[in-house]
């Protein structure tokens, strides 16, 4: 048993138990989602004004736009990784003690001089950091729940092991100890993945208050924007930041297609199997339950890849998501010139490819591949990371 690990059990008036380390990332069932309500998304109706049930060919239109500056200078990507590092003991009650490292970036694209030739890439935002995950039970004393885990944040980086071993953990997480079920570590994972959301909102609130968000200047969230709502954290109310997400537009790689419905409540699966190269799905106003997310989206998809020329149906598209912000965007959608603007863009966003480097090369669109490879660049080894504790 490491020393780190003894000394948080003895803080927190625990046994631990010396058990085996591993990463739960390669656990297909530690897999929580986060991309998409599990649920059908049952739309309210068309988010765009023109009604018009048919795909729309983009390419004319994608032609006529690389002649122009890009309308997306920033790149968004979080990742997380996370481990059980023991087995701890509190009141008869066995629970895993979860660590986990959190990457978000965002990287910028500079442009030459003629505003049009791509110039260097540079991250302008990151947040790198190390987190415990314990249980509420942890608490045994009474003490307010912030204060005491506050306070064995600052003991623990404080201590002899945790300088020794050279690790600062930014935060240590609380998940709940009454799960009926046992189901602890997935209680963790989560708790560690809605840390990373919240630093994803973060980095965005952050470049909105730098007024780096402009009309002319977009930002590309890799992955869904359909935030849920949570109770932790600084952004966990999607209503106070959601004028933030004005100019961002969510473009996912991974989707479940069967999730998504027309407006007469038909699936659309085999409409997005079908798409032509460069066309798109008309817009689809998604209303969630409030209990889930705060806000109405836009959502369609594009094909961006040759059908012939990739491994699945859905290989090659991407789905679109723009949050609408204000009443009337919520009530009837944005105007079909902006979404068929925003659609464009992104299918200038699709070469050069990371062909042979990435599995979901024909999904990816390269800052965003680049983006996503400086976050996991960040990361300790496994093995390094483990060893820490």
């Amino acid at each position: 048993m490491g020393e780190l690990i003894q000394y948080i059990a003895n803080e927190t008036d625990g046994k631990a138990f010396g058990s085996f380390k591993y990463g739960y990332d390669n656990d297909p069932q530690m897999r929580i989602p986060y991309e998409e309500q599990d649920l059908p998304i049952m739309p309210k109706q068309y988010a765009e004004s023109l009604k018009i049930p048919k795909t729309r060919d983009m390419t004319a239109m994608a032609q006529q736009l690389s002649k122009y500056p890009p309308l997306f200078h920033y790149f968004l990507d979080g990742s997380r990784m996370v481990y059980k590092v023991d087995d701890i003991q509190y009141d008869k009650k066995v629970y895993p003690l979860v660590a986990g490292q959190i990457s978000v970036a965002c990287c910028e694209r500079i442009m030459q001089a003629d505003g049009i030739s791509f110039g260097s890439f540079q991250h302008v935002e990151e947040e790198t950091y190390s987190v415990l995950a314990l249980p509420t039970a942890a608490n045994s004393r009474g003490i307010d729940s912030g204060v005491f885990f506050r306070n064995l944040c600052n003991k623990i980086n404080e201590s002899q092991p945790a300088k020794r071993k050279g690790i600062r953990i930014q935060k240590v997480l609380v998940y709940a100890s009454s799960q009926q079920d046992g189901s602890f570590d997935k209680l963790a994972t989560a708790r560690i993945q809605d840390e990373m959301v919240d630093c994803e909102k973060k980095i965005v609130a952050t470049l909105v208050a730098q007024h780096k968000l402009t009309p002319d200047s977009y930002l590309i969230k890799d992955g869904s924007l359909q935030y849920k709502t949570i109770k932790t954290g600084d952004f966990g109310e999607m209503k106070k930041i959601r004028a933030n997400y004005q100019r961002v537009v969510g473009v996912s790689k991974m989707f479940n297609p069967n999730l998504m419905r027309n407006n007469k409540g038909q699936s659309i699966a085999a409409e997005i199997a079908n798409l032509s190269l460069f066309h798109r799905t008309p817009a689809i106003m998604w209303e969630p339950d409030p209990a889930f997310c705060e806000a109405n989206f836009a959502i369609w998809y594009v094909r961006v890849r040759e059908r012939e020329k990739t491994a699945t149906p859905y290989s090659g598209i991407l789905k679109i998501e723009k949050m609408l912000m204000t009443g009337e965007e919520a009530e009837h959608g944005l105007q079909t010139d902006e979404v068929d603007m925003i659609t464009a863009n992104i299918i200038n966003e699709r070469n050069p490819v990371c062909y042979g480097k990435d599995a979901r090369w024909a999904n990816h669109l390269y800052p965003i591949y680049m983006t996503e490879s400086y976050c996991k660049s960040k990361f300790k080894s496994e093995y390094y990371f483990l060893n820490i504790f």
